[in-house]
């Protein structure tokens, strides 16, 4: 039996911060929204495996740079 596709990790939050090039909804790179429904299965699962690891530390970018603005 195949595995069930992975879904989007967009939550309609769609701001794309010009200096970590990465959606604060998702987190995904703009290369990755950009390729997202080109990508196979596997790409779009792996890209997800990521996503917890990477919204940890670009948040934590994200906010340091607002509070020194």
């Amino acid at each position: 039996m195949k595995a069930p596709p992975a879904s989007s990790p967009c939550i309609n939050v769609c701001f794309v911060d010009p200096k970590l090039r990465h959606c604060v909804g998702c987190w995904r790179s703009l290369e990755e929204i950009g390729r997202w429904s080109k990508m196979t299965e596997d790409e779009r699962q792996a890209v997800m495996d990521g996503l917890e690891s990477r919204a940890k530390r670009l948040e934590a970018e994200f906010y340091a740079m607002r509070e020194d603005s």
